[in-house]
């Protein structure tokens, strides 16, 4: 069962608490105290010493902790070509907390930027790290849902089936586009399944005036279109998650509304799923994950609190899974990044790493020959 390529048996999601040396560098490039050669120097050293981290607990995969961002999503998508970030009047609402009011809106014609600045963020990973490197970037469906019709210019898109297309052209050469700069494991994170599995958040699509019923078709599509022309020896994950902004959350429920398109017809290599409460319901939707190859990679860790999981419980759960899917199409992850904002989960920067070695020696357990 030993992985030699992604996904990994003990595998990341993607984001990594900010330092406190970055976030101080920043706040200092905000008050122009120092450039953006300053800043760029503090963030490469720290990156240097979050990948060093990871690589010290025995990882397979490191990322750069998306430390070159303030948000999983916004940053990748406002430079995509037809795309502009701007703040408007209020943040995104999560479970008592509500974001920085950062939004972005498509007013003009989609297209993925050939000189993105992320493809540089991940040669510079590529280049400090001995294991595989990881390159995370928001999926082409949270174009669309983060703020549905009334973010995209009726004068560019009167028809969204235009959009759509175009949005998934511009990820079918941001895959190419990212391979051609060494990248082989890629992951796209994407909120929108699990929106899609929870009522309230179907209703508020319906408010906007969007139609949820087509979405799931819809998005399954783009993301095939995308990775229509991918390489075999590029590996893609899609991670699914349910809403993280300082250890708090949006939606709620199982995977069970999406699990038979999600699982049978997105032709990803990987699925990373979070599994760390009852919020997201039971294993049974795995059963629609086909035999094979593909991956389901758990996220039975939270990072949403520093306590630690009992290894036992752990494991227990995918002895659970295992009645769903072969042991062999399983593996172990944290159930999302510890910052997907710069803000971070609340939770301390050591019991973070203990989180990610949990994870390792697990699966080491585990799969004795991961």
């Amino acid at each position: 069962m030993s992985q030699t390529h992604p996904p990994f048996r003990a595998d990341i999601v993607g984001s990594f608490l900010r330092p406190a040396a970055l976030k101080e560098a920043r706040a200092q490039f905000q008050r122009d105290d120092i450039d953006a050669t300053a800043l760029k120097a503090v963030e490469d050293a720290e990156i240097r010493r979050v990948v060093e981290q990871q690589e010290a607990l025995g990882m397979k995969v490191a990322t750069d902790g998306e430390f070159r961002r303030s948000w999983w999503h916004f940053d990748f998508l406002e430079h995509l070509e037809g795309v502009t970030g701007y703040f408007g009047d209020q943040g995104i609402q999560f479970q008592g907390k509500e974001t920085s009011a950062k939004q972005i809106r498509v007013d003009g014609k989609v297209a993925f930027n050939p000189t993105h600045p992320m493809l540089d963020h991940f040669r510079y990973l590529a280049s400090v790290t001995r294991v595989m490197p990881k390159m995370t970037i928001p999926s082409p469906s949270v174009l669309h849902f983060r703020g549905g019709r009334r973010k995209i210019d009726s004068g560019i898109y009167p028809s969204l089936d235009a959009f759509f297309a175009d949005t998934a052209d511009a990820y079918r050469d941001a895959v190419r586009a990212f391979y051609d700069a060494g990248c082989r494991y890629l992951q796209l994170d994407d909120t929108v399944w699990a929106y899609l599995c929870s009522e309230k958040e179907l209703q508020a699509a319906r408010d906007r005036g969007d139609d949820p019923d087509r979405l799931q078709s819809i998005y399954a599509e783009m993301l095939n279109h995308a990775l229509a022309d991918k390489p075999d020896d590029l590996y893609v994950g899609l991670h699914v998650c349910r809403g993280n902004f300082r250890s708090t959350w949006i939606s709620e429920g199982g995977y069970e509304p999406v699990a038979e398109t999600l699982f049978g017809k997105v032709g990803v290599d990987a699925w990373f799923l979070e599994y760390d409460s009852e919020r997201a319901g039971s294993l049974d939707p795995l059963r629609f994950i086909p035999e094979g190859a593909q991956q389901a990679v758990l996220g039975l860790i939270t990072t949403k609190v520093g306590e630690l999981e009992n290894p036992d419980a752990v494991r227990a759960r995918l002895d659970e899974a295992t009645q769903y899917v072969d042991k062999s199409q399983i593996c172990l992850s944290p159930q999302c990044g510890f910052a997907s904002t710069e803000e971070g989960n609340d939770l301390a920067e050591q019991a973070q790493w203990d989180k990610v070695r949990l994870v390792h020696d697990i699966a080491k357990a585990y799969w004795p020959d991961a």
